[in-house]
């Protein structure tokens, strides 16, 4: 019994699609247009040339991994810290790809031999370079650093540690991620001491607005 003639026109048109897909594929196309979408991938960010602050982040930040909090899993509290084991310590934490160097020592910037190599090399500088990963420069809500401990719309197995944005502590991640240096200058630009009072990383105490 032959096929009606719209039946026939369809399946030669598939067939001439499935044709062009396969040469787009093999010419660098993009694949077969006919297939599933291939997995989402994040972008990479704008070349903005802005960086966060590493003096900011060793005084201000990096404590905070070390400190206890508390944390609420399934309504039960317990204390722990992030840099603990099983959480986000760099050799026995769990805790995804944000790893602490739970021992990792301040850096003196005011130390000429600290040059910004030299830095770089440092279990503080690895903290930092972690926690960066964990944020998206200007944007508090988009930053995995502030959105997983307060559980918004993400997952965090360490549970809710921050319940609100009032939290002194989220205040720190807060103004950290939204005071990024001047643009085109590196990590270690001296315009970020203003984020100090007095404006000396060394002396002055933490900002927060």
């Amino acid at each position: 019994m032959s096929q009606p003639l719209s039946l026939r026109r369809r399946l030669r048109v598939a067939g001439t699609c499935l044709a062009a897909a396969a040469a787009l594929a093999g010419c660098g196309g993009g694949g077969n247009p006919l297939d599933n979408p291939p997995d989402v991938s994040n972008p990479p960010p704008p070349a903005s040339g802005q960086r966060l602050s590493f003096a900011y982040f060793q005084k201000c930040i990096n404590p905070v991994f070390n400190a206890p909090l508390p944390s609420t899993v399934n309504g039960v509290t317990t204390v722990n810290t992030c840099a603990a084991s099983g959480c986000h310590a760099t050799a026995t934490g769990t805790g995804g790809a944000f790893r602490v160097v739970p021992t990792a020592q301040p850096v003196d910037l005011s130390d000429p031999a600290n040059t910004p190599d030299a830095v770089r090399l440092t279990d503080m500088y690895k903290n930092f370079y972690s926690a960066q990963g964990e944020v998206v420069i200007g944007s508090t809500t988009d930053s995995r650093l502030i959105a997983k401990p307060r559980l918004l719309n993400v997952l965090h197995g360490g549970g809710l540690i921050f319940p609100n944005d009032q939290d002194p502590l989220v205040k720190l991640f807060e103004y950290w991620i939204t005071h990024p240096t001047p643009q085109g200058q590196d990590e270690f630009s001296t315009a970020a001491n203003g984020m100090f009072t007095p404006p000396d990383p060394a002396t002055g105490t933490c900002n927060t607005q």
